[in-house]
């Protein structure tokens, strides 16, 4: 059964793209699973990696959202990557969650849920890489999805956004009783006090943690310029490691 999984933080340059991308990827190439990433986020920095950005195009997670007959094969590409395809995204997501503010004329937030029904046999996940906002084109990723990760830098706005990923989970919840928060995972994380005491604090506050932390290594500034995950381009750096480790703490779930 496909399993949908929304990485989100409200607090930007956390690594939630280069942790969707390589969470996907690992799941097709350690894992032999079958993976949709969806970009949703009006960057495009998902689909710049893989060299799909299109500011003109009109066959991307907007237009799924929002032309009523597309169907969700005409905007699904393939990354190069066997077993990895992606919905793009560019900046018409602004336009996008505004047009379906605007149409009641048939429900606004479980559009995605219900275009992702039709690829459901294909696709063993989907991961969302969704943007640093609450808007209309997360709530309908939220509503799509089985599980929440968020991914956490731990400096002194570590916290910002947590409560509010909390009250809009428990939202949407009228959606997707299903929905779970998985938990959160310590990114760019380095030995030092700062990012243990802040670790420690996020468990005594009762958010669920991943044991594993993604250590910070040049690597994966490295690995954007490339256009290849961290299992292509430097399978032996600490982060590649820990976010091998990071997956098979997941699945473990």
């Amino acid at each position: 059964m496909m399993k949908t999984i929304s990485i989100i933080n409200l607090k930007g340059g956390v690594a939630k793209t280069i942790s969707a991308i390589n969470i996907a990827h690992i799941l097709v190439k350690v894992h032999g699973k079958k993976v949709l990433l969806i970009d949703n986020d009006k960057q495009g920095n998902t689909s710049k990696f893989f060299g799909l950005y299109d500011p003109d195009s009109e066959y991307g997670l907007s237009e799924l959202l929002t032309v009523r007959d597309i169907d969700v094969d005409n905007v699904i590409q393939q990354t190069g990557y066997e077993g990895l395809d992606i919905i793009t995204a560019n900046m018409s997501l602004l336009r996008a969650n505004k047009e379906i503010l605007m149409d009641v004329s048939r429900p606004q937030q479980t559009r995605l849920r219900k275009k992702l029904e039709s690829v459901k046999d294909r696709y063993d996940y989907v991961i969302i890489d969704n943007a640093p906002d609450i808007n209309m084109t997360v709530v309908n990723a939220l509503v799509a999805s089985d599980d929440v990760l968020v991914p956490i830098k731990v400096d002194q706005f570590a916290f910002d956004g947590l409560e509010q990923i909390l009250e809009q989970i428990d939202h949407v919840s009228e959606f997707n009783s299903d929905i779970h928060f998985a938990g959160c995972f310590v990114t760019m994380y380095q030995r030092n006090n700062v990012n243990q005491q802040g670790a420690e604090l996020l468990e005594q506050q009762g958010y669920p943690m991943f044991s594993t932390r993604i250590r910070k290594t040049v690597k994966v500034d490295e690995m954007t310029f490339t256009g290849k995950p961290l299992l292509e381009y430097a399978k032996r750096s600490t982060a590649c490691v820990d976010y091998v480790a990071l997956v098979n703490e997941y699945l473990k779930l």
